[in-house]
């Protein structure tokens, strides 16, 4: 089994003199591409020294799109994801390598509550994690996490439903539970990451944000849109009972709250089957 590992890297130089070392000592024989985003910094020349394949880019294109070029070009039948920035232990891959051989199709990398950056990210991980598994039936334990293995053939059917920027993760998850792959999660402990976070509150919290409406469009746009259209139509029925009451007529409000749950329901409806279609593979 040839192992390909990818390390989306931007401005990652110190990260990657720290993580570079440790894998191919553990992993000689891998191949080892660093996918460069557009770095300033020395991150290409400290990849090439380690002996690792650089993935240049003249320009930041994201973190997705780095993690596509890096899994077009990679030769193994296993590919390894895992950050540049030196929280992830190259060590901890033989363990996520074994529950692969345990019938699984991808091995995710869980952090724990001391694994998250900060108190608000911990917080919006567990709540994504929470909606990921009522949408699965599965437990997700970890959504975001960007240190995983995954069966290459598997994980290449789905690279054009990965977006450029974030959060690649969260899209692959529930593309794999979408399509009947066993996933599994294995504990991990995480170290404090070297260099700046590309993660920014203010710009990415909008997308963060939609990373929810994302998990249920990824899987199934009716577990989403069936109980907003249950809501409204609740409130429409609970109005129209009132102003009977009261006032013997029925309302505009009324109709048209009534009118968007029908509207709401079959968008979910036409959801669902874009859905499929979109997950289908013929051959």
């Amino acid at each position: 089994m040839r192992l390909s590992l990818i390390l989306p890297a931007k401005n990652e130089a110190e990260g990657l003199r720290r993580t570079l070392p440790g894998i191919r000592e553990l992993l000689p024989g891998a191949e080892i591409l660093v996918v460069d985003d557009g770095s300033t910094d020395a991150t290409a020349a400290i990849a090439r020294e380690h002996g690792a394949t650089v993935l240049g880019s003249p320009y930041s294109m994201g973190n997705g799109a780095a993690i596509k070029r890096g899994a077009r070009a990679a030769t193994g039948d296993v590919l390894v994801f895992l950050d540049a920035d030196g929280q992830h232990d190259a060590a901890l891959i033989p363990r996520l390598l074994a529950r692969l051989d345990e019938g699984y199709d991808m091995v995710v990398g869980a952090r724990g509550w001391d694994g998250q950056a900060s108190v608000g990210r911990g917080l919006a991980n567990g709540l994504y994690n929470r909606i990921a598994s009522w949408m699965t039936g599965h437990p997700v334990r970890d959504l975001t996490s960007g240190f995983r293995v995954v069966r290459a053939n598997k994980f290449r059917e789905f690279l054009h439903l990965l977006p450029n920027g974030f959060s690649y993760p969260t899209t692959i998850t529930m593309a794999f539970f979408r399509s009947g792959y066993a996933v599994a999660y294995e504990p991990i402990p995480v170290a404090q990451r070297l260099g700046k976070s590309h993660i920014r509150p203010m710009r990415d919290g909008l997308r963060f944000l939609l990373i929810i409406f994302k998990i249920a469009t990824l899987y199934s746009p009716v577990k989403l849109f069936a109980p907003a259209a249950v809501f409204f139509a609740s409130m429409g029925f609970a109005l129209y009972a009132y102003n009977w009451l009261q006032n013997g007529r029925f309302t505009n409000m009324s109709a048209l709250l009534l009118s968007a749950s029908v509207i709401i329901f079959l968008i979910g409806l036409i959801s669902e089957q874009i859905t499929a279609l979109t997950y289908r593979r013929d051959g």
